[in-house]
């Protein structure tokens, strides 16, 4: 009869054994949601091998070109982003083509990851290491980052 080992305990990594990288990802011509789905599994760290759900063992993301995504069917016209100053009457709503060709069209990025990602303390603290740009610009270059192909 073979000798039977005992169970290995789960290994929960330590915020001190993470060493984040930096990656950046052309938005242009990408899909929204795929876009998001992909950004906010590496923010979370789902890649890495030493995934733990509760820490924050993830990538910094550097999105640009966030003007130039592309969104499926008639989600330009029909999708609505709200806003709520706290102040009653003044719930304030655009289209998805309203933001896109405004001042602020990194927003539809950012939303999309942000509502991917858990909604706790670690959500937020996750949602601080993506980084959106509207143009093929950004002040991230010393950090190097690699360049991400998605989609």
């Amino acid at each position: 009869m073979p000798a039977v080992h005992p169970p290995r305990p789960t290994r929960s990594i330590k915020p001190s054994e993470v060493t984040p990288r930096w990656w950046v990802v052309d938005a242009a011509g990408q899909t929204l949601g795929r876009l998001a789905a992909q950004i906010a599994a590496r923010l979370r760290g789902k890649n890495s091998v030493q995934f733990t759900p509760h820490a924050d063992n993830g990538d910094f993301i550097v999105v640009v070109n966030a003007d130039q995504i592309r969104l499926s069917g008639r989600k330009r016209e029909q999708k609505v982003y709200y806003r709520h100053s706290g102040y009653r009457g003044h719930l304030r709503s655009r289209t998805a083509d309203q933001v896109l060709t405004g001042a602020h069209p990194e927003r539809v990025v950012e939303e999309a990851v942000r509502g991917m990602l858990p909604h706790n303390a670690l959500g937020r603290k996750l949602y601080r290491k993506l980084k959106v740009y509207k143009g093929a610009e950004h002040p991230h270059a010393a950090q190097k980052p690699e360049v991400l192909s998605v989609g």
